[in-house]
């Protein structure tokens, strides 16, 4: 994995904490929430103040994340809020955390400035030990304040100040003006400068978990299923009606289709499709030459294709399937019939504009897990699990490529594969005729 670290697509924007006065910060909160200490005179820390550093020191990586139910959080800065999460056991975390630093950033801002904020992301259950316990998962809960407890004191001091504006003779209670002069020493003026943190709570709808070698959980869909990773025998009986896993192709396909959740790449509007699907052939043609030792090093796009053309013969069936779809879409070549189960199929979509567009392309790229890609930019926990496995030569072509094709302009190449455009008009050709025209995939304007 040295090499990812090198590039920054391992524990890239991760924040420094090298100052005596944060490390204070943080020993005081990491004491409160787990009543251990670091000793490490400088780490980094993710978007929820986990840290890989302090986490090999305890020898234990789930110090904030104890069951991978309940997420601990330490913030020491705002600036969290553009950090990754590591270890992430739901795919929901990195959002939630995000959002609640930007909702509050104002008084998170002056309430780091003195001391850290400690927190829990609090799910509507304390442990997922059976499969069954994730249908529990209704909402999470942030609950935060500060190692001192200044939120709560300052809450305190506002219900204090609300009785000394209310009650009659309120300027002659010598108890409750001295409590008010105690609690403003510790919390500032809290009319002026309230220290309030917003209470926000979040619907767990549709979400992917780690838990149980990972499972994708839509049930706020009209027609509702749970997709798993692994064996979905081995999860026992479930309160959905339907349960995949990833050999159910075409059941999968179905369900994307019957929720309306994903479209075509060459269907999208304001992309170049056929550039997006040679990229996915080129990534085709470096898995197999991995698997086959073939060098790789310092290959172009160019030397990729010249090994295409030598070995065309040895090539996947994904890989004919796509040229084919980019012959259809730049020439105006034969219509592929490509189906469901065929390997290729999952290669050909996207996310279509929907609410749970991320945990959608997430999901795809499970199922084509060659384009290392998207596999990297929507499920980095199964890219570096699979990463691991590849060859030396394969790592190394995919450690350059990521670097040189996507950290250097990260939102640009996300815009250009998973944006949408609006729609030029409001009235689309009816559905039967679009099918008739082109194809099972829907309206499919050729380039």
């Amino acid at each position: 994995m040295k090499r990812l670290i090198e590039r920054g697509l391992m524990f890239g924007n991760l924040i420094a904490v090298d100052s005596p006065a944060l490390i204070e910060r943080y020993n005081r909160a990491l004491e409160h929430l787990t009543g251990q200490r670091t000793g490490l005179a400088d780490f980094h820390i993710d978007i929820s103040g986990y840290s890989p550093e302090v986490g090999d020191e305890l020898g234990d990586h789930l110090y904030l994340n104890q069951g991978g139910c309940n997420r601990q959080f330490i913030l020491l800065t705002t600036e969290q809020k553009g950090a990754p999460l590591l270890g992430m056991k739901f795919s929901t975390s990195r959002g939630i955390l995000r959002q609640f630093i930007e909702e509050n950033e104002a008084e998170l801002f002056a309430l780091t400035a003195r001391d850290a904020v400690g927190g829990e992301l609090v799910n509507s259950v304390f442990s997922v030990e059976s499969p069954e316990k994730l249908f529990d998962i209704r909402k999470v809960t942030i609950e935060a304040d500060t190692t001192g407890g200044t939120v709560r004191q300052a809450e305190k001091l506002g219900q204090l100040v609300d009785r000394f504006k209310t009650k009659d003779d309120a300027w002659f209670d010598d108890v409750l003006i001295a409590q008010m002069i105690g609690m403003a020493k510790e919390t500032g003026d809290v009319t002026r400068n309230p220290v309030r943190l917003k209470q926000m709570t979040f619907a767990q709808e549709n979400f992917w978990t780690a838990h149980f070698g990972g499972l994708y959980l839509f049930r706020g869909m009209d027609h509702p299923a749970l997709i798993a990773s692994g064996e979905k025998d081995a999860l026992g009986k479930l309160p959905i009606k339907y349960v995949f896993d990833m050999d159910d192709r075409n059941q999968i396909a179905k369900f994307f289709e019957f929720n309306d959740l994903v479209e075509p790449i060459v269907k999208a509007r304001g992309i170049d499709a056929a550039a997006i699907l040679r990229q996915k052939m080129d990534f085709i043609v470096v898995d197999a030459a991995g698997d086959a030792g073939i060098d790789l090093s310092d290959a172009t796009r160019a030397d990729i294709r010249a090994l295409a053309r030598s070995h065309a013969g040895h090539l996947p069936s994904e890989y004919h399937a796509l040229r084919e779809l980019v012959e259809w879409a730049e020439e105006g070549g034969k219509w592929p019939r490509i189906s469901s189960d065929h390997p290729a199929y999952f290669y050909t979509l996207r996310a279509a504009d929907v609410k749970d567009a991320e945990l959608v392309n997430m999901l795809l790229s499970e199922l084509a897990p060659k384009d290392i890609r998207q596999l990297f930019i929507c499920h980095k926990e199964l890219f570096y699990r699979l990463y691991q496995g590849w060859s030396e030569t394969k790592k190394s072509y995919v450690a350059d490529f990521l670097a040189r094709e996507y950290m250097m302009d990260k939102a640009g190449a996300r815009e250009a594969l998973f944006g949408h455009e609006a729609p030029m008009d409001d009235h689309p050709a009816p559905r039967e005729d679009v099918i008739e025209r082109v194809g099972p995939w829907g309206a499919i304007r050729r380039r």
